[in-house]
């Protein structure tokens, strides 16, 4: 990726379109929201292709982050915990729970930042109604 300085922050040309960063959010995405979109997203999708190749069945995902950052080391980002919220049928905590764990183990992000942030999971199942 190239990314190229414009008067605030700068920008880059992928094939999906143009990606803004900066670090005031008035002029692009901040460089921690793409972080923590990059480990949430990842765990979600890795989730969702889990959850498929098991033939469970489920329509929606919906992960929620809360990030603790340190403002005394920069603002780094010391924890991300993701709350999933699963919606679909016949689903059990066990099940959801040994997804979760193949999903940390495979998901790219996580695996990329482990050991320097501290990433949590939980999850709450919504019984879809047919």
């Amino acid at each position: 990726m190239k990314f190229m300085m414009k008067e605030k922050g700068f920008e880059t040309e992928v094939e999906y379109g143009k990606l803004q960063v900066c670090g005031d959010e008035k002029y692009g995405f901040r460089p921690y929201q793409l972080l923590v979109s990059a480990v949430a997203v990842c765990s979600g999708g890795v989730l969702r292709q889990v959850l498929d190749k098991k033939r469970l069945t489920f329509s929606d995902i919906t992960v929620t982050t809360d990030i603790v950052r340190n403002e005394k080391k920069a603002n780094s980002i010391e924890k991300i915990h993701m709350h999933f919220v699963i919606t679909g049928t016949g689903l059990t905590s066990e099940v959801i729970e040994k997804c979760l764990h193949v999903t940390r183990k495979n998901c790219s992000m996580v695996q990329s930042v482990e050991g320097s942030i501290e990433i949590t999971e939980s999850f709450e199942i919504i019984e879809e109604t047919v």
